[in-house]
């Protein structure tokens, strides 16, 4: 069966109808998806370096044999694993395949043998694809922009949406409390995206006044209205192959929600008292505080329009349920505010780490970065003394029992870090693990030695 679940799509190749038959059931009985193509031209087109399967084809094929086709494989993707088959042992045909970079090659009929060779040409391709992910994510992470950090799997789940969607040119849908970063988000896709050169423009729908909204956005020719003694470009406009970012969309007037969703559509705008329509190349991502299909149900926003939007929709998770996350990200701010205000790290103690954790945060990511720039202002004890004491229990009953194992062992390991002031040997002997296990748990935790040396 069936070995890695990331690679388990089989492209079969072969202009003998029983053979693909025969082929496609046995391999489907294995729990394999199968496609079966009659010509090497064919299959070719849907082939690519996003493919996350393997190749098993015949060699000897009208038009185009199966040497040719791995020749054209290698061209644009050589880690591909191809297996061949052939009616007829021919040592030069063998040897000159594995010159070619073939996987491996099989005698028809084929044994058991072969399907060891699928699961593990299938265990190698999902390597391949996992490595190709990570340097990916690694780039990302080392180039310019903005960061959203969070190791659980919520947010994890949401950064594999924003990095698929991240370069394609489909509009966004943000929902998230209050104080969850949707801005930051907003920023992300377009700091990391191919419109990066271009402006990000940012507008607070809530904040317009409504008479004034559509000008700011669509811009206003000459004359349209009192006051506008020359032409003005819109918000849209600047954006021109960039991002704009519609933030409170909730409080966008329905008048002008008939207007934004023919934009969205027609990607024209026209401004305000002209009759010539400007061609945009912008991405839109609108955010909201609030369920906009319950406000669809009410009749209180245009159900068009929310649909257009909401072809992505992305959806940050509260504070309080991704609590793993909470002691990286004040630490993360904490160091923040301590470049900014010329002072040192705060450092905190394992109970208020305990406290930190067990507090819902009603305020999100928001109120935790306050709290972080005051433990960094007024000292940790002060800061914390100075927030209501109910506010801050024991651990919290949400956490689940690998986030509560997690807390503890990010706890104690610091708190030796701390009493053996960062010496790496001296936390081993204290903790009585190997140097390695104490590097890779340092690292988990976003933990380095000098940040408890004196």
């Amino acid at each position: 069966m069936i070995n890695s679940s990331s690679c388990n799509n089989i492209i079969v190749i072969d202009d003998e109808a029983m053979i693909r038959d025969s082929l496609k059931q046995l391999l489907t009985l294995e729990g394999y998806i199968v496609e079966c193509f009659n010509n090497a031209s064919t299959a070719l087109s849907k082939l690519n370096r996003r493919f996350t399967g393997i190749v098993l084809s015949d060699i000897n094929m009208p038009t185009m044999d199966g040497l040719t086709l791995l020749e054209q494989i290698t061209a644009f993707d050589s880690e591909l694993p191809v297996i061949f088959l052939t009616g007829y042992a021919d040592v030069s045909i063998a040897v000159k395949a594995m010159q070619l970079g073939a996987y491996d090659l099989f005698e028809k009929p084929v044994n058991e043998h072969l399907l060891d060779c699928i699961a593990r040409a299938c265990d190698k391709r999902s390597l391949v694809m996992e490595n190709r992910a990570l340097k990916v994510a690694v780039q990302k992470t080392s180039a310019p922009g903005v960061r959203i950090l969070g190791d659980t799997p919520k947010m994890q789940d949401m950064m594999h949406l924003l990095n698929t969607i991240i370069d394609t040119p489909t509009d966004v849908m943000i929902e998230g409390e209050t104080g969850t970063g949707k801005e930051l988000v907003a920023r992300y896709l377009h700091d990391q995206s191919n419109r990066s050169s271009c402006n990000f423009v940012a507008i607070n729908c809530g904040a317009v006044p409504e008479q004034l909204i559509e000008s700011e956005l669509f811009g206003a020719a000459s004359g349209a209205y009192t006051g506008a003694t020359q032409s003005r470009k819109g918000k849209f406009e600047y954006a021109q192959g960039g991002t704009v970012f519609l933030d409170e969309i909730e409080s966008t007037p329905m008048s002008l929600q008939v207007k934004l969703l023919r934009v969205l559509e027609e990607r024209k705008v026209t401004p305000v008292g002209d009759n010539k329509a400007i061609d945009l190349d912008i991405r839109i991502v609108a955010a909201s505080k609030v369920n906009l299909l319950s406000l669809v149900e009410n009749g209180q926003f245009r159900a068009d329009l929310y649909y257009r939007l909401s072809l992505v929709n992305v959806t940050i998770p509260p504070l309080r349920s991704r609590k793993a996350d909470i002691l990286l990200l004040f630490k993360h701010f904490s160091s923040i505010a301590a470049t900014r205000y010329h002072k040192p790290p705060a450092a905190i103690s394992s109970e208020i780490q305990q406290r930190l954790v067990a507090y819902d945060w009603p305020g999100n990511v928001r109120e935790l970065r306050n709290q972080a720039e005051r433990a960094v202002l007024l000292g940790a004890e002060l800061a914390f003394a100075e927030v209501k004491t109910q506010q801050f229990g024991g651990l919290s009953a949400d956490l689940s029992l690998s986030e509560k194992v997690s807390f503890y062992e990010q706890s104690l390991i610091e708190y030796a870090l701390e009493q053996n002031h960062g010496s790496i040997k001296n936390t081993m002997e204290t903790l009585q693990i190997a140097r390695k296990t104490l590097y890779d748990k340092m690292s988990k935790y976003n933990l380095n030695r000098d940040m408890f040396t004196d």
